[in-house]
């Protein structure tokens, strides 16, 4: 059956592709963006000649994001899944990075989430049904150095979606986490670096670093074998299909880094702390 999709972020990189696949899979999606009447027009329009819906939706803005979500529940009467997938990506040396930078990669990344996540629940409450599914990162899981704040964005969302998916569970709405590998997308292209040069500078060869990080990936994403980001899209696509109640809480997509391990070898000791709680019964969904 035909789900109502709403996705953040899907002008471009793994919001564009899920939101393509997914309407290829017969679901009725609607890809939203900032901006799509001016510099993300031609996004849209590409978008909508494939018959997906396109709304505006800044995930920095309540306004924004409450009546992105208003005009979805209008024309289309519900929200099944909510895919958020809006993210900015940072690296450099973390002390280089102002408070005001750190500001803007939570506020996108976490609060973000907390927005789309509070604006659409009460008509999944209402109805006893939807599935959230956040996209993370494996470095919600694992350190990689000069991935720091963006780390720890990625560490707040897995917090935040644990949490989440133990207080609604027994309101019949399922929440999952994506959790993908570096991959060629204009994220890349487009992240942030510090922007307290003097600081970055005053570490000599170690904050050179960075730069020999991203040419390494430049390379890796140029190569004949470099990862595919339609693999973040089809990984969405199965947990959308998926019965409910079979659906894993997390999902590996890409180079693991050890991420998959962690989340192994971690989740019988999250079990235990919700049932030393008297919880158990919030891990499985109603």
């Amino acid at each position: 059956m035909p789900k109502t999709i709403l996705i953040t972020g899907a002008s471009t990189g793994f919001g564009r592709d899920t939101a393509e696949t997914l309407a290829r899979a017969g679901h009725i999606v609607f890809a939203s963006m900032r901006d799509p009447q001016g510099k993300n027009s031609e996004h849209a329009q590409t978008l909508r000649k494939q018959g997906i819906e396109v709304v505006e939706l800044d995930v920095s803005s309540d306004t924004s994001v409450d009546q992105a979500v208003k005009e979805v529940l209008a024309r289309a009467r519900r929200i099944d899944v909510l895919v958020n997938n809006a993210g900015v990506a940072s690296a450099g040396v973390t002390e280089a990075f102002t408070p005001d930078q750190a500001k803007v990669i939570f506020n996108t990344n976490v609060v973000g989430l907390l927005r789309t996540i509070r604006s659409v629940l009460p008509a999944m409450r209402n109805r006893r049904d939807g599935l959230i599914i956040n996209v993370g990162s494996i470095l919600g899981r694992v350190t990689f150095p000069f991935f720091g704040i963006y780390g720890a964005s990625k560490f707040a969302v897995e917090a935040l979606t644990d949490s989440l998916r133990y207080e609604v569970s027994q309101l019949g709405i399922e929440v999952a986490l994506v959790q993908p590998s570096a991959y060629p997308t204009p994220m890349y292209a487009n992240v942030q670096q510090p922007e307290d040069i003097d600081r970055a500078a005053a570490y000599g060869p170690i904050g050179e670093i960075p730069g020999a990080m991203f040419r390494n990936f430049t390379t890796v994403f140029q190569a004949p074998d470099a990862p595919n980001p339609h693999d973040v899209a089809e990984a969405i696509a199965r947990l959308v299909a998926q019965p409910k109640g079979s659906r894993p809480a997390r999902t590996v997509v890409g180079a693991a880094f050890g991420s998959d391990t962690v989340n192994e070898q971690t989740a019988p000791v999250q079990t235990h702390v919700v049932e030393a709680l008297g919880l158990g019964h919030l891990t499985k969904v109603a």
